[in-house]
């Protein structure tokens, strides 16, 4: 299983600051933004990750994620030429996709508590994944209609009236089919190749299965002022009750087994002295 993290985009909703930095650069709370989905992807097992970005932002990525040996992965990077939808993302990464299926994160999605990557990984076969999150304004999301056995029955971009509470977020599980169906996609009024369009290709099929995420999980989409503010603030929240950090991927990749204890002393070697080297220290080190 191989992953995908999407972080193009013009970020105009979170201009001016998407002038100094790409939205998937900016601060959550004590984290770049890419770190949560890196983290999501990571806590799955999955190792091998291409990341999408634009040609500006993508030497900016490298820099501060390097090529993930020092998390035990395999990290490498794709240009998005410009913004084509999300569904543009698995026509970029045919290449590093090949035959094997692959996840596919949002770099702007922040995922807390259980949401069942992990074991869809593993159990996974073929056709399409996708999550239904329950929201008290679905009318403002995709929205899917799941049925008792997860199958979904249907998919609707921002209904007047809902079918149902579940909006999709950024998390996507697809087969190498895939990039077939996207080469079949026509893009939409707005110019871009809809994820949702990809989705109806496998639900026409019979292919494509929910994961109901429950009321003990969070999502946040933190593509506006708003919600980066939000997104910081549970954060912030989250490590200062429960003592650990969110999204570590230090802590997240000696708890996964990706790098020893020995690796991980060598890679803080090289952080300056700063609240997080100190964390992980004291988290992993003892």
């Amino acid at each position: 299983m191989r992953g995908m993290m999407l972080a193009g985009g013009a970020g105009t909703r979170l201009f001016p600051i998407s002038q100094v930095a790409s939205k998937q650069l900016q601060a959550v709370y004590d984290k770049p933004m890419i770190y949560y989905p890196l983290a999501t992807l990571m806590n799955a097992g999955i190792r091998e990750i291409q990341l999408i970005s634009t040609s500006s932002d993508l030497p900016i990525f490298e820099r501060v994620l390097g090529d993930g040996h020092q998390w035990g992965i395999d990290l490498s990077y794709s240009v998005q030429p410009s913004p084509g939808g999300i569904a543009q993302a698995v026509l970029i990464g045919e290449s590093f996709v090949q035959d094997d299926p692959f996840a596919l994160v949002l770099g702007d999605n922040i995922f807390h508590g259980p949401i069942g990557l992990d074991n869809e990984v593993s159990i996974f076969e073929a056709g399409a994944v996708i999550w239904g999150y329950p929201v008290s304004d679905p009318q403002r999301y995709g929205v899917i209609e799941i049925d008792d056995s997860g199958s979904v029955l249907s998919i609707e971009e921002k209904p007047a009236v809902p079918r149902s509470e579940f909006a999709v977020p950024g998390l996507y599980l697809y087969d190498s089919t895939a990039v077939s169906r996207a080469k079949e996609l026509v893009p939409s009024g707005r110019g871009e190749l809809e994820i949702t369009d990809l989705n109806l290709s496998f639900l026409r099929d019979g292919e494509l299965r929910a994961v109901k995420l429950g009321r003990d999980t969070t999502w946040l989409d933190s593509g506006t002022h708003e919600s980066l503010l939000e997104s910081s603030n549970f954060v912030a929240s989250v490590e200062k009750e429960h003592g650990y950090k969110v999204a570590c991927l230090e802590e997240v990749a000696y708890k996964m087994g990706f790098v020893s204890v020995d690796e991980v002393a060598e890679t803080l070697e090289s952080m300056p002295p700063s609240p997080y080297r100190a964390y992980c220290e004291r988290a992993i080190l003892g």
